[in-house]
């Protein structure tokens, strides 16, 4: 008599799981927790540096203006490192671009120079922000950190990639639109004149682009319950 063996069971190999799968998402953050990460940022690193540079250039001249902006946003850096905060992404591009705008201004003695390289580092930088538009995070995903914990499952969903990929392409263009704003503004007025009429213009335009992107992405987050409910 013939006995029929079955066929064994194959043994099932375990799924990796990735720390990211396994670590739970944190709590939606509320709208005033995320509105004030966002004046933050943009305080320390654009508004402030821009006052105090202002402010230094009428007392005492362009060398003080530059130093005196530069010192702030190091200071800042300092800061976040002494209390143990993460690095802002839009701290370290500003403390970047002025950084080389100081040294080669200083190394120069040129000030016209100094005004325009906002121009070159402006299509410059909307360059990179077009460019990281073919890659699978662009700018605007990288600078998000800085205003919203973003978990990476969340930065993975299609919507929230969609509205990083559309507000890269619109910084990008702000960008350039400014660096064009400078150049016009820079061969029409007087240097005093200028800084006043630049700074007025660089904020009015950062803000309309903050107001688009505050929009849409609360827009984005709602769909995606990424609010805490009141």
């Amino acid at each position: 008599m013939t006995t029929t063996v079955g066929t064994l069971p194959r043994p099932v190999t375990p799924t990796a799981v990735t720390p990211a799968a396994l670590s739970p998402l944190p709590e939606p953050p509320s709208l005033g927790s995320i509105l004030g990460r966002l004046v933050a940022s943009l305080l320390v690193a654009v508004v402030i540096p821009g006052l105090v540079f202002y402010l230094a250039l009428v007392a005492s001249g362009i060398t003080a203006a530059v130093l005196l902006a530069l010192a702030w946003t190091y200071g800042a850096i300092v800061w976040r490192w002494a209390t143990k905060r993460p690095m802002s992404g839009l701290l370290a591009l500003t403390v970047t671009i002025m950084t080389a705008k100081t040294i080669f201004t200083l190394a120069t003695g040129n000030t016209f120079v100094y005004f325009f390289q906002p121009v070159v580092s402006d299509a410059a930088v909307g360059a990179l922000f077009l460019a990281s538009l073919a890659t699978a995070r662009p700018v605007v995903a990288r600078l998000a950190p800085d205003f919203y914990p973003m978990h990476p499952e969340v930065a993975a969903r299609p919507r929230i990639r969609r509205l990083f990929w559309h507000l890269t392409l619109m910084w990008s263009v702000v960008i350039l639109l400014k660096g064009a704003v400078t150049l016009w503004l820079l061969t029409s007025q007087s240097m005093v004149s200028f800084v006043l009429l630049k700074n007025v213009a660089m904020i009015s335009l950062t803000v309309t682009a903050v107001a688009v992107t505050i929009g849409a992405a609360f827009h984005v987050a709602r769909r995606e319950s990424l609010l805490a409910v009141a």
